[in-house]
């Protein structure tokens, strides 16, 4: 389990599978790579792109192939001395597919079945009725619409019977099964001493005698579910024999399932219907009313307690074998915010993962997908290697962008959409806008729990649930951090005290009418502090508080990731995930500072500046963040351009023009920001292909934003305007025209800004990872835009020719410098930096870390270990330093600039194979052939 000097990262599904992934490997081996990063890829619902819905954590993916097939990829990858990090999901499972025999077995048993415990299930909610039932919002309509429409039916498969709506099969309960089988023995007209009319009797009787749903103790479940198991086995043979039963149950069915148009006739599956373990409900319910923990929103994605080790052992039994083997050497953890006490998760994964490895094994490499708030740390004593690099994504972000220009783009946005937002404001007003409504179930279940806390106190009895859920509602949408680890048994960190404090005086501000005394309740569960010694009182308070930290991560990530970022557009390479909107830029002493912490505290943390989640990708970012450099010719550009727009925007009935301004200049940047310039047609006309994305993107942004149209409620007149305006500017010339003028213009700059990123992504503490295709120019927008096929056909010919011309590196690099757009530059530097790592990982993994200070156009660090030394030299704000008047920032730009080295000794760039010697080096040599430089010390 040693760790990767690199990560490569590939999206597995059912047309990249295991073979393809194989068939790519002698390119990733060639390329640099270190290990293959992949997509989780255990048994995922059916048809599934992304794999994060699991279905069953023993399997592998069937869509991906069969064992034999991922034996052979991962053969293949140990031959090369590979490693294999899989992403692993702990938080949740799917259970939209009827797959999932977990869920399928709470669905049919209730609080008696085995797994009863597994998911997070609240069995007593606060909603009339529905004790010891799990809501179920599938319904298109209302109950009572969808069942007298004939919607929803009682179907049988051989002997197990099921709740049919459309294809959805869900399992009914043995108990509601006589509803069925008396109506079917009145229409039997079997002789009194026929077998099989005393066997259906008698499972009759069994069924009679099975304990009920909620009377059954936990002790008695698996007894339970064994007789259970024997009656369906029972009705199986039963109805195969007897053709007369057989046609009997089939016409009660049909009966059962009424007419449409007889609202009476409904009655009787209406009954058979709430004896089931679940109630049926209208989609929109489960804003409100859903009773089980989620994944965010996602109703299909159930929440599994994996701090129960029944299901730790089930859930990692296949991955552990795998590790065992050696076919999986690290893991990379979905969402850990999710899980109940994650600190307690990691130490039980270490430590089965070292009981399934060899005694002299290192700990198991394990990364962590984290969102770390601007000021937050790691805990240190996580027993993780670190996140999945959206931090480092944070800084080298702002490296880009030229922090005076700031104010002059504010003021030009607040202008052109008539409205100063401040983003602050739009985040907690997005978060509010997610509790109240998509999550506002979790609140209410939150809100249900601390009322009955506070009626177990003298001195809380008084609360009302209105104050309660406001103090609620507060002080999560204030919440400067996705959330803290308070854990079981109090112990926590400062800093997660300071969290709570803060977000609790911002939510007293905000609700001086709520009484103070309510937030100092919560504060104290919050914290655990000051909790009653009667042991079920204490219980009840911890479950509060882990529900609460539960909680405010989803919330955080949907009104922030899904929400604000789509509100918020003033410079919209700074609306990323680990980035935060409002922050204008990342000096270089910030950036050092960062990767100071990293190599004290997290050395093998993953560093990344692209990945499936990421809202842009890397290089439309860098080539949006050079606005920031010429912020007056973007005025005017956006200016013209909306002048010019004026004919292409509708009218709505509301009297609105559409798209909104805000909307608009989100699509002006995201044309300037994509525009493949090596694709375009005659006369620089836009590719149809570019024009679909974008419109494809708009639709998904705009109803992300939830302003005009969302996706629960989306508004078709709005969104079909938002169609026309972006189809039909993006085929007017007066408009093409100045934006690929201004997109070529920009081009270069922004080139270099991506090649300096890969550079400082190769060369900082950590490991770096490259996401599927990003090593040519990575010009894609969000989900499902970033995870197109890739042509690895074109990379491997692209880097067999680059090998082919190592002779003469230096012009090899100056021809690739001017052929850059066909990107084959990018993935000349990444493999000569990703080949480095790989022979000499320590220097890397290890190495100590140095800032060079040479101005505020460059960013340098020297790495060493041992007689071994490195030094990354890349440029910043390239535009401003050459006044736009050169393509490139190379030689004369940077006049008698010096890069100090140090001691004297000889340089060799990696890149262009040039030499370099003496304590004090020209940047004009450095960057004399490629604005980027890694320069290794020779002897």
């Amino acid at each position: 389990m040693t760790t990767p000097a690199s990560t490569y990262r590939l999206q597995l599904h059912a047309g990249f599978d295991f073979r393809a992934a194989a068939a790519i490997t002698d390119y990733l081996d060639a390329l640099g790579v270190d290990a293959i990063y992949t997509s989780p890829y255990l048994h995922a619902e059916r048809g599934s792109t992304h794999g994060y819905n699991v279905v069953d954590h023993g399997r592998l993916g069937p869509e991906l192939g069969d064992e034999a097939d991922y034996d052979a990829w991962t053969d293949g990858l140990r031959a090369r001395g590979l490693g294999h990090v899989l992403d692993f999901v702990p938080n949740h499972m799917g259970i939209g597919s009827g797959e999932n025999r977990w869920w399928n077995d709470v669905l049919e048993s209730g609080e008696a079945s085995i797994y009863e415990g597994w998911f997070d299930i609240e069995w007593a909610p606060p909603k009339v009725g529905m004790a010891g039932k799990v809501l179920l919002p599938i319904l298109g309509r209302q109950f009572g619409e969808a069942l007298e429409a004939g919607e929803l039916k009682v179907v049988r498969d051989g002997g197990s019977f099921f709740v049919a709506y459309y294809e959805r099969r869900l399992p009914a309960a043995i108990k509601s099964l006589p509803r069925i089988f008396q109506p079917a023995l009145a229409r039997l007209s079997l002789a009194a001493d026929d077998p099989t009319l005393a066997e259906l009797h008698s499972v009759l009787t069994a069924i009679d005698h099975l304990p009920g749903e909620a009377s059954t103790p936990p002790e008695a479940r698996e007894q339970r579910a064994r007789e259970k198991e024997v009656i369906k086995r029972r009705l199986t043979a039963l109805l195969a024999e007897s053709e007369a039963i057989a046609a009997a149950v089939d016409a009660a069915l049909q009966e059962l399932a009424g007419a449409p148009g007889d609202p009476r006739s409904f009655d009787a599956l209406e009954a058979f219907l709430n004896e089931q373990v679940y109630r049926l409900s209208f989609w929109r319910v489960a804003t409100e009313e859903i009773n089980y923990r989620r994944f965010f929103d996602v109703n299909e994605l159930a929440a599994i307690k994996m701090e129960d080790p029944a299901v730790f052992s089930a859930a990692h039994a296949l991955v552990l074998r795998k590790l065992a083997e050696g076919r999986i050497t690290g893991l990379r953890l979905d969402h850990t915010d999710g899980l109940y006490d994650p600190a307690a998760y990691f130490e039980t994964l270490q430590a089965e993962a070292r009981a399934h490895a060899p005694a002299d094994a290192q700990p198991l490499y394990l990364v962590i997908e984290k969102i770390l708030e601007p000021g937050e740390a790691l805990p240190r004593s996580w027993q993780v290697d670190g996140t999945t690099g959206y931090d480092f994504l944070g800084v080298v972000n702002g490296l880009w962008i030229r922090p005076d220009s700031g104010p002059r783009l504010t003021r030009f946005y607040h202008r052109f959409i008539a409205t100063e937002r401040d983003y602050d404001a739009i985040a907690h007003d997005s978060r509010l806008a997610i509790l109240s409504a998509s999550l506002s179930s979790e609140i209410h279940m939150l809100a249900h729990r601390l009322e009955r806390i506070a009626q177990t106190r003298r001195r809380s009895r008084d609360f009302t649930r209105v104050s309660l859920t406001s103090a609620i509602v507060e002080t999560i949408a204030a919440f400067p951090v996705y959330r803290t680890y308070v854990r079981p048994d109090g112990s926590r960190t400062a800093s997660d005290d300071a969290y709570i404090d803060r977000a609790l005086r911002r939510a007293r501000r905000r609700r001086p009418d709520v009484d103070a005394s309510v937030f100092e309740f919560l504060r104290d569960l919050l914290m655990l502090r000051n909790l009653p010694e009667e042991p079920c009182h204490r219980a009840e308070a911890v479950r509060f508080a882990m529900r609460f930290a539960q909680l405010t991560g989803p919330v955080i990530a949907k009104g922030v990731e899904d929400t604000a970022l789509y509100r918020y557009n003033r410079l919209v390479c700074l609306n990323e995930v680990g980035c935060d909107p409002a922050i204008f830029g990342v000096s270089v002493d910030e950036f050092h500072a960062h990767n100071h912490r990293q190599r004290e505290w997290f050395p093998r943390t993953m560093t990344t500046t692209a990945t499936h989640d990421t809202k842009r990708g890397e290089d439309v970012r860098a080539r949006l963040a050079v606005l920031s450099e010429l912020p007056d010719e973007w005025r005017r550009a956006v200016s013209a351009w909306s002048r010019m727009s004026r004919p292409y925007r509708t009218r709505l009935d509301d009297d609105d023009l559409a798209p909104t301004a805000n909307d608009a200049y989100l699509f002006y940047q995201t044309v300037v920001g994509a525009l493949p310039l090596d694709e375009l047609g005659e006369g620089d006309a836009v590719p149809p292909a570019f024009v679909d994305r974008v419109a494809a993107y708009m639709e998904k942004a705009t109803r992300e934003a939830k302003e005009r149209t969302s996706w629960i409620a989306n508004d078709p007149a709005y969104e079909a305007a938002v169609q026309k305006f972006v189809r039909e500017m993006l085929a007017h010339p007066g408009f093409c025209g100045p934006v690929v003028a201004l997109a070529r213009k920009l081009s270069t700059y922004g080139a270099v800004n991506g090649l300096a990123q890969v550079c400082l992504r190769l060369a900082s503490p950590g490991v770096p990872d490259t996401y599927q295709g990003g090593e040519l120019w990575d010009f894609s927008l969000v989900d499902p835009d970033n995870r197109r096929p890739v042509d690895y056909e074109r990379r491997r010919q692209a880097l067999a020719d680059i090998q082919a011309r190592a002779s003469d590196p230096r012009a090899r690099a100056r021809d690739l410098l001017a052929n850059y757009l066909d990107g084959r530059i990018k993935l000349m530097v990444l493999h000569l930096g990703l080949a480095h790592r790989r022979r000499h990982r320590s220097l890397y993994l290890e190495g100590s870390y140095e800032p060079i200070a040479a101005g505020k156009h460059v960013v340098a660090f020297r790495r060493a270990h041992g007689d071994q030394e490195l030094v990354c030299v890349v440029p910043r704000l390239a535009y401003t330093l050459t006044g736009g008047r050169q393509p490139w920032p190379l030689g004369a730009a940077w006049g008698e600039q010096s890069l100090a080295l140090g001691p004297a000794a000889g340089w060799r760039d990696l890149l262009t194979g040039a030499e370099h010697r003496g304590a004090d080096v020209r940047l004009a040599d450095v960057f004399a052939d490629l604005p980027v430089s890694l320069l290794v010390r020779v002897p």
